[in-house]
């Protein structure tokens, strides 16, 4: 694994959207900010508006958790227990620790949680995220996503799409699919045609981070990137799904943002959705 570095905008695509949602910072500070004191007198926070504490040069972790916490479809499917009846068992701990850490940051009750436990249970298949050295966000999201999708795969046919030229016929795309790839993966298709005997040869490559530009005039979220090539601080914007808020999560320290604030011309990390989601349900741990 590499040390943060600046990079062109990356995009995080999932199946549902208009726009950018989410957005990461990386700023030259490194702070090991302590976690949040509570007052008593102060109104709790909304549901999915929760800091996560700093475990040590952690907060490229953080910003991708909060990230992925506030995909609607994606939490509500750990909050409610739906992942339960997919769980693998040779692998299922990630997705368990994950689970349980959606539920603590969506109660709405604490001002931070520790993901601690995710760490330690993704550090087990992954030692580097153990290490308090700082890692790059983008890879640090890639090992979530194949550790959930490895914990919840199940085997799918999917039909072809038909093609226009004759020779060219529809055929079935042998694949394993979970939450994970219905909302994170799309799928590139490319056909070759013999000019002088029409064979088509069919080539299909998945992917989940594309290095695009985004054209301004889209209303989207950004990842922002300050800093220089060999490190910096993590940050994530988020909108709630509940409140239809902006949050910036810097670690523990959680503030509500204008929606103008988000968009800046430093991306480094965008998630965004080819539908608009529909508003999350709360629903609290019994």
């Amino acid at each position: 694994m590499t040390p943060s570095r600046a990079r062109p905008a990356h995009a995080i695509a999932h199946s549902h959207a208009v726009g950018l949602y989410y957005a990461l910072t990386e700023r030259t500070e490194l702070p090991d900010p302590l976690p949040a004191r509570e007052d008593p007198a102060r109104p709790p926070n909304p549901p999915g508006v929760a800091g996560l504490r700093n475990l040590g040069n952690t907060c490229y972790m953080n910003a991708v958790l909060q990230c992925l916490a506030s995909v609607p479809p994606l939490a509500q499917y750990f909050r409610s227990g739906q992942y339960v009846t997919a769980l693998r068992k040779d692998c299922r701990e990630v997705a368990t620790a994950f689970a349980y850490l959606l539920t603590d940051m969506w109660l709405g009750d604490a001002d931070c949680v520790s993901p601690e436990e995710f760490r330690a249970a993704l550090g087990r298949l992954h030692p580097d995220f153990t290490k308090r050295t700082q890692q790059d966000a983008q890879e640090f999201l890639i090992y979530v996503l194949n550790a959930l999708h490895e914990a919840l795969r199940k085997y799918h046919q999917r039909s072809g799409e038909k093609r226009s030229t004759q020779r060219c016929c529809s055929r079935g795309i042998a694949s394993e699919t979970s939450i994970i790839t219905q909302l994170f993966e799309g799928q590139l298709n490319y056909s070759i045609m013999c000019l002088k005997c029409e064979n088509c040869s069919y080539r299909n490559e998945v992917f989940t981070v594309l290095s695009l530009p985004i054209p301004s005039e889209y209303e989207c979220t950004l990842q922002n990137h300050f800093g220089d090539l060999d490190g910096g601080h993590y940050t994530a914007s988020c909108r709630n799904s509940v409140t239809q808020a902006w949050y910036s999560f810097d670690d523990t320290r959680v503030s509500e943002i204008p929606a103008p604030l988000v968009q800046t011309s430093m991306a480094y990390l965008l998630f965004y959705s080819w539908q608009p989601f529909s508003k999350a349900t709360q629903k609290c741990r019994s």
